[in-house]
């Protein structure tokens, strides 16, 4: 079988390429045609474009991806209940065909659009942050950064019930911010704010920016929590860990990875929380419409995936959410052959 596939061939460029497949269909498999894939600017830049892998002779060529929606088209013996057609949530790379076993795809609703629906997949990185975080409903949450996952961090734990507040040095993104709801959003760390020092359980640090992680430190209550959920691709300041170390000791603070695989994939007995299980919830509330996302989508073709990345990569994309439109691609007969 052969499909078409975004490739980072060297550094800072994408090509759309046909990638030659002889990957059977198992019996608790589904497959078919992509519908939508999404951008996930920070992983896909340094990892992906930029190549900033360890081993710099395995970096080039590279197959970026994040999440998928993807039709069911061929279904495996063993799969019950899934009809022909069913639209599917995936983590798949950016090409223009999905295979993945049918416990690790949710089924989108009729009334979400797929543009919309392969958001949940981002929303599970903050997700695994509200599951395990000792702050209940009612405290305050401060988020930092307000890209992508910072975003839609924000709306989940405002939905949870939390005293939401945003930390984001963009001005465009700190309007986008408030018109969607959450009003207390800061340009900087608001740490001579007498009225919130000490008083926030959570900061969820999505920046990747150390000396967002300090301030934070130095802003919750004693035996509050930093989450550090933005991967600190670079050195950006000449911070020495003794700052850290002892205001960490001093605030009594949590300082921990938010790396979203501290769950399980699936649940099983007494985990009920899970990856899956936190995509689901995510896949309702963007159905129900309690993340507002209007104007806030960039459609792109995959065959424009070199500038796509370059407008992230420099600051000038619109829209807070890129997603590649594979539909006209596999209509055109470029898809899987």
């Amino acid at each position: 079988m052969t499909y078409c596939a975004i490739t980072i061939t060297a550094k800072e460029k994408a090509e759309l390429l046909s990638i030659e497949d002889t990957a059977m269909l198992g019996p608790q498999d589904v497959r078919g045609r992509t519908v939508c894939t999404l951008v996930s600017p920070g992983t896909e830049l340094s990892w992906n474009y930029l190549g900033n892998h360890p081993d710099p002779a395995r970096a080039f060529p590279n197959h970026p991806g994040y999440a998928a929606i993807f039709r069911a088209e061929e279904i495996g013996s063993e799969v019950k209940d899934l009809e022909h057609g069913t639209l599917l949530l995936c983590m798949g790379e950016h090409q223009s065909m999905q295979q993945r076993g049918i416990l690790d795809v949710v089924a989108i609703p009729r009334e979400l659009a797929p543009q919309e629906a392969v958001l949940a997949r981002l929303m599970g990185v903050t997700m695994t942050t509200l599951m395990t975080t000792a702050a209940r409903p009612g405290d305050v949450v401060l988020v930092a950064g307000a890209g992508p996952i910072g975003y839609l961090g924000a709306h989940l734990f405002a939905n949870s019930g939390y005293d939401v507040r945003i930390v984001e040095p963009n001005s465009k993104r700190r309007e986008t911010i408030q018109r969607s709801g959450i009003r207390m959003v800061y340009p900087d760390m608001p740490s001579d704010d007498k009225g919130l020092k000490g008083k926030v359980a959570l900061v969820v640090e999505c920046s990747g920016h150390e000396k967002s992680v300090l301030d934070g430190v130095r802003i919750v209550r004693k035996g509050g929590e930093v989450v550090l959920v933005g991967v600190p691709w670079q050195r950006r300041t000449n911070i020495f860990a003794h700052e850290l170390l002892s205001d960490v000791f001093r605030q009594y603070a949590v300082l921990r990875s938010g790396w979203e695989w501290e769950l399980p994939s699936h649940t099983s007995d007494f985990r009920p929380h899970s990856i899956f299980s936190g995509c689901q919830l995510a896949m309702r509330w963007l159905a129900e419409r309690r993340i507002p996302l209007e104007g806030l989508i960039s459609m792109h073709k995959p065959s424009d995936a070199q500038s796509v990345y370059q407008g992230l990569l420099h600051g000038t994309a619109e829209g807070l959410f890129n997603v590649f439109d594979w539909e006209n691609l596999n209509n055109e007969n470029q898809g899987a052959v």
